[in-house]
């Protein structure tokens, strides 16, 4: 079997692992279901879309007789759009898995169908970091990773896939700076959104601006000058407690030395008059 396409029903419940027995398998489109559990490991048993030769022209996939006369017409979801392919099944190779309820991480196995043109994923619930080694795929043009629970960073190998041309890994928790490749910054923004993602073509720039700490000659200049502002002040309020108490308490305590000070002042007041 090179096609099985299942897609639209209501099928729950985890993958079969005999579906692991369809090595010439080309094209599983079981999308928009109720699948669940992980994703088997033994995709890489997918032989069909295991081999590619680069040798001539910009990708040349090896067939096998038994796929020579396909002549079969399908719709297929590829680079987020209904495809028609008629007559041209035989080099298609395509692994739609979105809109399931499928959970744990993406196999690394996964990585070594490097014939595979497409891989859908989107809508499920799938946690963890994308495998590094996606970048072993050389011949995918469509990827869609939206929609789960994605974490970690974009692998940086996502900068040698030169054929990608459709990518949406939105609505995830991936986190730091996009990869720099011409692919990846030609996209649409809104194939990173909803990630705390930055660089080019997101507006958001990664270099953030550390909060300088204060040095000796600025900051630590500026605490001590505090400092003495509030020193200053503390001096100048007990300084004057202390000389009212010093020159007024005595009075109050003391009714005739209160007199005697009134009088005084009275005659210093007397003086300064006739002076002036």
């Amino acid at each position: 079997m090179m096609i099985l396409s299942l897609h639209s029903n209501k099928f729950h419940g985890p993958l079969p692992l005999e579906l692991c027995h369809l090595d010439s398998l080309q094209i599983l489109d079981l999308a928009s279901n109720n699948l669940s559990g992980t994703i088997p490991r033994c995709f890489s048993n997918f032989s069909a879309t295991v081999t590619v030769d680069y040798s001539i022209g910009n990708s040349i996939y090896h067939f096998h007789d038994f796929i020579g006369g396909i002549t079969e017409d399908a719709s297929l979801v590829m680079k987020g759009t209904w495809l028609e392919f008629e007559n041209t099944l035989n080099l298609v190779r395509i692994i739609d898995l979105s809109d399931n309820n499928f959970s744990g991480e993406i196999p690394i196995e996964v990585m070594n169908l490097k014939a595979l043109q497409s891989l859908n994923l989107s809508h499920n619930i799938l946690i963890g970091r994308i495998p590094e080694s996606i970048g072993a795929m050389r011949s995918l043009e469509a990827i869609d990773f939206s929609a789960n629970q994605l974490s970690g960073e974009i692998p940086q190998s996502f900068s040698e896939l030169n054929f990608l041309s459709y990518l949406n890994l939105s609505n995830n928790n991936l986190t730091r700076k996009i990869p720099s490749s011409t692919q990846l910054q030609s996209l649409d923004a809104s194939s990173y959104a909803g990630n705390d993602l930055c660089g080019l073509p997101l507006p958001k720039n990664c270099s953030v601006s550390a909060v300088p700490e204060p040095d000796h000659e600025t900051g630590g200049d500026k605490t001590g000058d505090e400092h003495e502002v509030i020193w200053f002040s503390v001096s100048i309020v007990l300084g004057f407690v202390v000389g009212f108490w010093s020159l007024i308490g005595p009075l109050i305590v003391n009714e005739r030395w209160a007199y005697r000070y009134s009088l005084f002042l009275d005659h210093l007041i007397n003086k300064l008059r006739a002076v002036f």
